[in-house]
């Protein structure tokens, strides 16, 4: 089949659109289908026009895995789309929005905030974000005023205070990204990550480089892009990094490795993912068994959670949840990372199709953080997949959690 943009073409019938976005995601059968929890020869029957199309969970699925922003792509009804059926909408998305694409005049001659007041306020704000169960109500409340003040900073300091207050702002965008992230604003998130590159490059420091690299490769994700941008990115980014000196260059080239074992496991290349994450892991050690990025949580406890993600997105299942067994979340000082290692465990087991541990664990993830899992397209999506399996043992659970997550209780 000639390669067409699926989206804009409303003739292309749905075995298509899926093997088009299956084709761009670089994914064989195998890789899709086992993501999804499912055979090859199912992902060919769907391609092939042999099986129908699935129920609306199981699209969510196979949007979730294929990163399909809009459910139309996917099926080519515009009445389903993943902002109605799988995003939810924080209540201050329009306050953080009309900061992010408001454009104040600053007279020259105003009086600029100092850069360490600034720094301490953009510390705070991590301290919200990774601290708080409702993170995004936390930094809803300081990310406008820190957005116009950042931008107001950069445009009146000048010289080493000008390069600080940049990459504080990319700090800032970077906490928008997160805030904004599995909400329907994807233009607001593609945005925020560019803006950013920019004033990390702008700041002429490679570590605000290295950080942008990370969270661009999210961006990246969510949009569809191919893995080979995302691994030349980190590489590129990783190169100015001096590892060498162990500290926060040593830790931002870990964390860039780790992106690039990402990537690598979501296109199926096992041993290249593995490779990538060993040196992650070498670097997290190297920067000691109780270390953490303040902001960024990088150490060997993430370096470790992430194995769980390497395996689930690599299909293997029953890897995923042994290496969840090894793990110890309660000593991350993150809440949102607790919470989301702690559904990606959950969509281990559900890939075994342990109902009552995927469940048991969504409620943890819940209980954890309710923010990482009420914004998190494959706890609403496995929830809506649970809703007709497992009998009596898990109906209470699941009813609750769909009413936590906002979706129609059935």
């Amino acid at each position: 089949m000639a390669e067409v943009n699926a989206s804009l073409d409303p003739a292309l019938p749905f075995e298509a659109r899926l093997r088009y976005f299956r084709e761009r995601a670089g994914m064989s059968r195998t890789v899709l289908g086992g993501l999804v929890g499912r055979s090859a020869e199912w992902v060919k029957g769907l391609e092939t026009g042999r099986l129908l199309q699935p129920r609306l969970p199981m699209l969510l699925r196979l949007a979730e895995v294929l990163e399909i922003t809009d459910l139309a792509d996917l099926t080519g009804e515009q009445k389903l789309s993943v902002a109605t059926y799988g995003k939810a909408s924080h209540e201050a998305l329009s306050a953080v929005s009309d900061a992010v694409t408001d454009y104040p005049l600053i007279p020259r001659d105003a009086e600029p905030e100092g850069v360490a007041a600034l720094a301490a306020r953009v510390g705070q704000a991590w301290e919200l974000w990774h601290g708080a169960r409702r993170q995004r109500t936390a930094v809803s409340v300081v990310l406008p005023g820190l957005i116009r003040d950042l931008g107001s900073a950069v445009r009146l300091h000048d010289g080493a205070d000008r390069r600080a207050a940049l990459a504080l702002l990319a700090q800032v965008y970077h906490l928008t990204q997160l805030y904004l992230a599995f909400q329907p604003a994807p233009e607001l998130v593609h945005l925020v990550g560019d803006r950013a590159m920019m004033a990390a490059q702008d700041a002429d420091d490679p570590l605000a480089i290295a950080a942008a690299a990370w969270y661009m490769n999210h961006i990246f994700r969510d949009a569809g892009d191919r893995d080979a941008a995302r691994i030349e990115l980190a590489t590129r980014a990783a190169g100015l990094l001096r590892p060498a000196d162990g500290g926060e260059h040593l830790a931002l080239w870990g964390l860039l490795n780790l992106a690039i074992a990402l990537s690598h496991a979501r296109s199926g290349r096992e041993g290249d993912a593995l490779r990538y994450w060993d040196k992650a892991g070498e670097a997290a050690r190297g920067l000691g068994g109780d270390y953490s990025h303040p902001w960024l949580i990088f150490g060997s406890g993430m370096v470790d959670a992430y194995a769980v993600t390497i395996q689930a997105d690599l299909t293997h299942g029953g890897e995923a949840t042994r290496q969840a067994d090894r793990l110890d979340l309660d000593a991350m000082p993150s809440a949102t990372r607790r919470s989301f290692h702690l559904m990606e465990t959950a969509r281990g087991y559900l890939m075994r199709r342990e109902h009552v541990a995927t469940v048991h664990l969504l409620k943890k993830a819940w209980n954890e953080s309710p923010d990482t899992a009420r914004f998190s397209l494959f706890a609403r999506s496995a929830v809506l997949e649970l809703t007709d399996k497992g009998g009596s043992t898990i109906r209470d659970d699941v009813t609750e959690l769909r009413g936590h997550l906002g979706l129609a209780v059935a």
